[in-house]
């Protein structure tokens, strides 16, 4: 071979080597047990440090932290009314809380009428309609709280009203103050008699998803948190994005007012991102955490899911939890089916009643469960 060649050939083979190089951190999802000050975590005992480092790198760069002052709740309860031939009772509260209890939203809190306490239910979709299969899900024993999040922060750009412009100076974005409405939620119903403040759910679906997932993961009164077809700034990575799935570009684009004006700062190389969802998804470890999903919703992006999945599963391992922490997919396309509320009944019931699952949770449809990141938890 003519030197020219053997140059023109050593000149590519560097060139691919460094494209190679490049690319493989879109692959390689972020260590969480790596701390701030470069040491990592040894053991389960170092997790609640890490935990508080995760918890700032994500509520700067992302979400904006929501305020802890001047979040006293006061209800005003309605009469109640029965359903399904009297075997189950809804009642409606107006909550209102903020700045001289400005803020307000309206929860449908429905019950079983047998022997509570009953572990509830918390969803913030309310905005989109009832929820489906209700009836199957108060015959399983447990409650429902609906309420519209939309009413603490309506989803528009314009920050004209709602507890983002009540509170003023503080610097949050709308997926934090739907967060921050479903703790406003639970801080009621733990005063409902008829609740098992211990076992309380929250879920969502898509954007509501997103809201829900940061609600359990900032608020350890929640024993399971359920994001349904969260995707894009919830349960789907943003390093790992499949073919026709959201982007960190499109998502903070359209959807300005979700985040912090941050987060866009990383649109071009979100590999300089401090984190990856999988980080918010350890948040809730050690309690319940169930990401549901469907096959067919190409822009939630369920093959990336699957491996912020598996990498919050790490976390689960290293506190002895990893029986707690569940993932299915379903058939279909981009919805909160009677299906998606079916499983996650029944992974309430495994963690609460602790009866023999009627399904796994461990559904890994991709790649052959292959993972995307070289690191796994100490020990």
């Amino acid at each position: 071979m003519s030197g020219w060649l053997i140059a023109l050939f050593l000149a590519a083979a560097v060139a691919a080597a460094a494209a190679e190089a490049k690319a493989a951190p879109d692959w390689d999802l972020p260590d969480p047990f790596r701390m701030e000050d470069g040491s990592r975590v040894a053991s389960s005992a170092d997790w609640s440090r890490r935990r508080a480092e995760i918890r700032g790198l994500l509520l700067k760069h992302e979400y904006g932290a929501s305020p802890s002052a001047d979040t006293r709740v006061t209800a005003t309860v309605g009469g109640v009314s029965y359903l399904f031939d009297g075997a189950a009772s809804q009642r409606r509260a107006t909550l209102t809380t903020g700045p001289d209890q400005a803020v307000a939203m309206t929860v449908e809190l429905t019950l079983p009428t047998g022997k509570g306490p009953h572990p509830v239910m918390v969803c913030g979709d309310a905005c989109w309609g009832s929820v489906p299969g209700l009836q199957r899900i108060l015959e399983r024993g447990y409650g429902v709280a609906a309420f519209d999040r939309t009413e603490v922060d309506p989803d528009t750009a314009e920050r004209t009203k709602g507890a983002r412009v009540l509170y003023k100076g503080e610097d949050w974005a709308t997926i934090s103050a739907w967060a921050w409405s479903f703790s406003r939620v639970i801080d009621w119903l733990i005063t409902v008699p008829e609740i098992d403040d211990r076992r309380i759910v929250v879920t969502g679906h898509s954007r509501g998803g997103k809201a829900a997932l940061l609600a359990g993961a900032l608020d350890e009164r929640v024993a399971v948190t359920a994001p349904n077809n969260s995707g894009c700034g919830g349960a789907a990575p943003y390093r790992i994005v499949d073919k026709g799935s959201e982007t960190l570009e499109i998502i903070t684009r359209a959807f300005p007012h979700w985040f912090v004006p941050g987060l866009r700062e990383f649109k071009d190389d979100v590999t300089r991102l401090p984190f990856d969802q999988h980080f918010l998804l350890a948040l809730v470890a050690p309690r319940g955490l169930l990401v549901t999903n469907a096959l067919d919703d190409h822009w939630a992006d369920p093959e990336g899911t699957q491996q912020t999945f598996l990498a919050a599963r790490e976390v689960y391992r290293l506190l002895d939890a990893g029986g707690r922490a569940g993932i299915t997919y379903r058939p279909g396309g981009h919805g909160h089916t009677e299906e998606d509320w079916a499983t996650l009944v029944d992974f309430a019931d495994h963690l609460f009643r602790r009866g023999k699952p009627e399904r796994k949770f461990d559904a890994l449809p991709f790649n052959g469960g292959k993972k995307a990141f070289r690191w796994s938890a100490p020990g």
